[in-house]
């Protein structure tokens, strides 16, 4: 098979548009884990935060006195991102988005990441969605509340501009 027949055959990513959602709609949920003390140190490799509590189990254990090791809070947004990203595809823009810490992730366990469309407006150009977020563990736990604003694209509109320029007050 050619380099060319190739691509051909990769799924195309899902346009998605404004028109097409609703309020109430839910996004996701994306699974994550169980991560491993792999994960995290990698993470924190890559973020350079090198604080114990992500990967030195005594550490956070006996010095922190922690149930045991957190996954990284930047991690945990980044799932986040992650998800409201992949759905809004790439005629979509992520614009504001914000969450709270509100219980800890350890490892081993199973994340979910959730969203559910709360309110849509039409803005100049683009239509605005408002969107309830959070994580979960596989006991139900909510970890991370939080909310997000996605731009998309009206069917027979113009592309969100690129870079983003916010709609005005």
């Amino acid at each position: 098979m050619t380099a060319a027949a190739a691509l051909r055959q990769q799924p195309q990513p899902i346009v998605r548009v404004f028109e097409d959602v609703a309020v109430g709609d839910e996004i996701g949920p994306l699974f994550k884990g169980p991560l491993t003390t792999a994960h995290l140190m990698r993470w924190s490799a890559a973020m350079e935060n090198w604080h114990k509590i992500h990967y030195d189990l005594p550490f956070a254990t006996g010095h922190d006195k922690l149930p045991g090791l957190l996954v990284n809070g930047s991690l945990k947004q980044q799932f986040i991102a992650q998800l409201l990203k992949d759905w809004a595809g790439p005629a979509g823009w992520l614009w504001k988005i914000r969450f709270q810490f509100r219980a800890m992730n350890l490892v081993g366990e199973k994340l979910s990441v959730w969203a559910k469309v709360t309110a849509t407006r039409v803005s100049a150009g683009y239509g605005l969605l408002d969107v309830d977020l959070g994580i979960r563990n596989e006991a139900g736990v909510e970890s991370t509340p939080g909310a997000a604003t996605v731009a998309l694209p009206f069917r027979d509109g113009p592309a969100v501009p690129y870079p983003f320029v916010p709609p005005a007050a």
